[in-house]
């Protein structure tokens, strides 16, 4: 089949002829159709299958065929890549269209955000934070919306986007056409296709998620202290042009992203603590050359299409089968090839064979000659969690035991041990002190030196600047 035979409008398949596109990917063939006729539509397709188009297309066929002058779709996406990369595939869809659109994220100015809104873009692409953000203003309407997209809609559920959706879906028309796309779908995401949809076609709902046919798995059994030796002899022998690499941590990314940096390696580094700036040129940094290497967290997972990228590395195991079918996804796409490989640990070999068993096949183990591993690492990539833990209480305790032993000094010398006050005169001017010095060795000065010194100290360091979560979190979300 081609694109010709879906009866698409000609200037969007003028459009589709430009990108190099000659025939539409199973999940185009299956909901394009049904989505032109204006049904509502619940597709489960796994990444790099082409689904942005699938429900791009015939949004903007009905677009084209109803001009009007509002803001009449919205397409809501779990991360800031995800969005501004729909608003870039559909700006070269619509490319012969007077269509607009915009990307309505966080980590961006809120002006431009609010012209698209005031000025009426077709096409508003939002993450649901900011969205929300928007919708506490009066310029910023839905009441024309006339499609709905949830892309990726188990990844907003993992983020915690559910409530927001709901939100949003209650400043919606009644009446609008729904295009629900996920890769997996949990049980919430069920409950939620079954209050939005209407009579959906249902496309591909019965089939597993699995890595697309075109990816070369491969597991690099190593301890994790040399993960990163690894990876940098990889690239420094050149068996891996370019690779995007995922950790499981902020605090890993960045740590990895110095220890290559150091050695030479072009990289750069795109996680939740980043600004949106410093994110948008790093993968745009990646996608032209200037980065041989991207390391991310997941919040990249499902936000990146970079054409002909040859190499995923999972430095670190991810913990569900369904996050490592969306990260190795991110390679071999349209029906490309490219490899993906797998770092894996002792540690981790329970989390690989969970992942084994939701891809229904062994994953083989790969040695790379001449590698010592057995060498001494240069340090350690991360602290554990439970080491930091542990440093953490040590260290309060001890400055809970110099508190106590401040407050028994002040109580031997006869002052209160967290008071300022004066002590009682002796005689002489009125408020003079008794003496020069306190019991303590302290100076008994006007204005509470002597508390300062006994209480003071001792109420900081008993949880002042120390307690709290600060050293004890891991930087695990995105």
């Amino acid at each position: 089949m081609a694109f010709t035979s879906l009866k698409l409008h000609p200037s969007l398949l003028q459009g589709i002829k430009e990108l190099g596109f000659t025939t539409p990917t199973p999940i185009q063939t299956e909901s394009i159709p049904p989505a032109m006729e204006g049904r509502d539509v619940l597709a489960c397709a796994m990444t790099g299958s082409g689904k942005t188009a699938a429900f791009l297309l015939p949004i903007l066929h009905q677009l084209l065929t109803r001009p009007h002058h509002s803001t009449r779709v919205l397409i809501l996406s779990p991360t800031r890549e995800l969005a501004a990369q729909t608003v870039e595939e559909l700006n070269g869809l619509a490319v012969h269209t007077p269509i607009t659109a915009a990307a309505v994220i966080g980590g961006m100015p809120m002006g431009p955000q609010e012209h698209a809104f005031r000025s009426g873009v077709d096409v508003i692409v939002a993450t649901p934070g900011r969205l929300l953000d928007h919708l506490k203003n009066p310029y910023a309407k839905l009441d024309k919306i006339e499609h709905l997209v949830l892309d990726e809609a188990d990844r907003m559920l993992d983020m915690g986007f559910l409530p927001d959706i709901r939100r949003v879906l209650k400043m919606l028309p009644a009446k609008h056409q729904t295009l629900f796309f996920s890769a997996t779908m949990p049980a919430p995401i069920v409950k939620l296709t079954q209050e939005m949809l209407k009579n959906p076609a249902s496309i591909n709902l019965a089939r597993t998620a699995a890595p697309a046919v075109g990816i070369t798995q491969a597991i690099y059994p190593v301890p994790q202290e040399l993960k990163s030796l690894l990876l940098f002899t990889l690239l420094d022998r050149g068996l891996m042009r370019e690779a995007l690499v995922f950790t499981r941590t902020k605090h890993r990314a960045n740590r990895l992203w110095e220890f290559l940096e150091k050695r030479g390696i072009s990289v750069a580094r795109i996680h939740g603590n980043r600004s949106q700036p410093q994110r948008t040129d790093a993968l745009a940094g990646f996608k032209d050359g200037r980065y041989r290497v991207l390391v991310a967290t997941d919040i990249a997972a499902r936000g990146i299409d970079v054409e002909e990228l040859g190499h995923v590395v999972n430095f670190d195991v991810p913990m569900a089968s369904e996050d490592y079918i969306h990260r190795v996804g991110r390679t071999a796409r349209a029906q490309m090839t490219g490899e993906a490989f797998t770092f894996v640990s002792r540690e981790e070999e329970a989390d690989i064979r969970n992942i084994e068993r939701a891809v229904k096949k062994t994953l083989p183990r790969v040695t790379l000659p001449d590698f010592d591993y057995a060498a001494k690492p240069a340090g350690r990539l991360e602290i554990p969690q439970s080491e930091r833990l542990a440093a953490h209480r040590a260290q309060r305790q001890k400055e809970r035991g110099r508190a106590k032993e401040r407050t028994e000094r002040a109580a031997a010398g006869g002052r209160p041990a967290a008071t300022g006050g004066r002590s009682a005169p002796s005689g002489g001017r009125p408020g003079a002190p008794a003496s020069g010095r306190t019991g303590s060795g302290e100076r008994n000065r006007p204005g509470g030196y002597k508390g300062r010194s006994g209480g003071g100290r001792g109420h900081r360091g008993g949880g002042g600047r120390s307690g709290g979560g600060r050293s004890g979190g891991s930087s695990s979300s995105s």
